[in-house]
């Protein structure tokens, strides 16, 4: 029992992350068993049923470690263990449920491997001294941890139907979705200082040419190399296109096509080639940068003010139409919010009022999102955000 236990605790930070393989649909229309050969007397083309999967019983042997027996008096084929199906799905029932196949075939290899080497762990006397007694006291405290935090998530997935209405209510203007028109001005336009043009060569023959052809040549390919734009001429550029904003504004406001108005931005910009859609659906508040959620204030037909953005540019929204979903379509939404916000509520307070000695431990890093207390071993890649260390 002592041997099964440890085996537990080794296997605990190392099952959450097998991930079920993803499965792929057949294609529509595409036969079943399509390459299944036909059953015998069966007419062209006909292809055989598939025979049903062997039914395994809860006693039926599932894995046998071959040549691995406690008992020292076992010889040969004798000496063996055995575990059914349901020893071994009370394991996986404790460690992670809801395995996928392939996950249940690679834990039964990790827990067949930890269960010979934690057996011969003990025969060697490993099971003594401070170092293990440490360690399957560090787990205990794991193993318990990892169950609350299991449980404080069931019990925030418990939201009732008064508690999703009433966050409808408070949040009411969050649910609103709009159809909406938007025109990009760059911040600046595209400079490039033309080089001057090379003066005629001299005439062939003069003395004056003959001495300075080679240095011609040198000067052609320097002066053929743009000069960067100056401090002055950037700042031309950018105040020129924000005067346009200005003005592509004012039409927008008198009714002119969004989308016009977007060409003639990139063409004063210097990027005429440049195309973007103007139109955006289904957008919420949510869905759009802080600084511009407050289009979604605007009356169909309205067009907002100029807003700048200081690393791309100035937008200009025109709101087209305008609904409040329903508290029907958004209740999935508002229970997992809810949900997510307690679970997070719930656990920051196992982490607050903890005073660390910054002398010993180093200056503290920035917090991230609650999680629960740290594993022994290797982080699951794949493991549930509920059991993920976060700094």
């Amino acid at each position: 029992m002592r041997s099964k236990c440890f085996v537990c605790l080794l296997l605990v930070s190392l099952v959450y992350g097998q991930a079920a393989p993803p499965t792929t649909p057949p294609a529509a229309g595409a036969p079943a068993q399509q390459n299944a050969a036909p059953a015998p007397g069966a007419p062209a083309g006909q292809s055989a049923t598939p025979a049903p999967a062997p039914e395994v019983k809860p006693d039926d042997v599932v894995i046998t470690l071959k040549g691995f027996c406690k008992d020292a008096t076992q010889q040969g084929d004798a000496c063996k263990t055995v575990i059914t199906r349901a020893e071994f799905e009370k394991i996986v029932q404790g460690l992670a449920p809801g395995l996928s196949p392939a996950a249940r075939r690679n834990l039964a290899n990790r827990y067949s491997v930890a269960l010979k080497m934690s057996t011969v762990a003990e025969q060697r006397g490993l099971d003594k001294g401070p170092s293990y007694e440490e360690k399957m006291h560090y787990a205990h405290m794991q193993i318990l941890a990892q169950e609350l935090s299991s449980a404080v998530q069931v019990d925030s997935q418990k939201v009732s139907d008064e508690d999703v209405a009433d966050y409808y209510k408070k949040n009411e203007a969050s649910y609103e979705q709009a159809s909406l028109q938007r025109i990009f001005i760059p911040r600046t336009k595209q400079l490039s200082n033309t080089p001057e043009k090379p003066k005629p060569p001299l005439k062939a023959g003069t003395a004056a040419a003959a001495g300075t052809s080679t240095s011609a040549k040198s000067t052609t390919a320097k002066s053929a190399t743009p000069k960067p734009p100056t401090e002055a001429q950037k700042k031309a550029a950018e105040e020129a296109m924000t005067k346009l904003a200005t003005t592509l504004r004012a039409r927008a406001v008198k009714g002119e096509d969004p989308d016009k108005l977007q060409k003639e931005a990139f063409v004063a910009a210097g990027m005429p080639g440049n195309t973007v859609n103007t139109k955006i659906e289904k957008a919420r508040r949510s869905t759009l940068p802080p600084t511009h959620q407050m289009v979604m204030d605007l009356k169909p037909g309205e067009v907002s003010e100029v807003i700048s953005d200081p690393n791309g540019g100035k937008y200009i929204y025109k709101m087209i139409s305008k609904e409040t979903l329903t508290l029907e379509a958004v209740a999935p939404d508002i229970r997992k919010t809810i949900s997510t916000q307690r679970y997070r509520d719930l656990m920051s307070g196992y982490q607050k009022d903890v005073d660390l000695n910054d002398a010993y431990f180093g200056a503290a890093r920035p917090q991230g999102m609650p999680s629960s207390p740290m594993r022994l071993g290797t982080k699951p890649e794949h493991a549930p955000e509920h059991m993920e260390d976060k700094d």
